[in-house]
């Protein structure tokens, strides 16, 4: 039932990720990929990590699309839907084939790991996902922890003087 579970999902997702760039309407791509986020949040609780399910929906499916949608209505892009040409459809077909060849000759060339490192599945269990990643996030990155903070921090108030039209 798991397997068949999977299936669904991936069957979902592949199709929501297909519509994400096949769509005439920036808003209905926007939708798609709000879809698509949404099944890769069912991986990761059909994977056991329960709060990188929540993260991958407050972040992405939330926060991103927000902003997706918010730079779309800035822009207005609603209403100018660019005409599509045939030889950037075969290109990018191409350029897609390519890929799938190289993913599949990478995925059936490799194997599988064992468990590194000091992390197993039974300290996961025991501490729980989001202490071990507290502890790691603000004890062994701290620096890059601030460091993406003050990134952000920037990030907004550019996007704030950017879109200020007198400063």
């Amino acid at each position: 039932m798991e397997l068949l579970f999977f299936y669904l999902v991936a069957l979902v997702a592949v199709l929501s990720g297909i519509l994400v760039i096949t769509c005439k309407s920036p808003i209905n791509s926007a939708i798609s990929l709000v879809m698509t986020f949404f099944c890769l949040a069912i991986f990761y609780v059909m994977l056991h990590a329960p709060f990188m399910a929540a993260i991958q929906i407050m972040v992405y499916a939330g926060a991103i699309i927000v902003l997706i949608i918010f730079v779309i209505m800035l822009l207005n892009l609603g209403t100018a839907v660019q005409a599509r040409t045939s030889h950037c459809i075969a290109w990018g077909s191409v350029v897609g084939a390519l890929m799938m060849l190289l993913s599949l000759t990478f995925l059936k060339g490799g194997e599988t790991t064992t468990v590194q490192g000091e992390i197993t599945k039974e300290v996961v269990a025991q501490v729980g996902h989001t202490e071990l990643i507290g502890q790691a996030m603000f004890t062994n990155f701290l620096l890059p922890f601030e460091i993406a903070s003050i990134l952000l921090l920037v990030a907004i108030v550019g996007a704030v003087v950017l879109t200020k039209r007198k400063v």
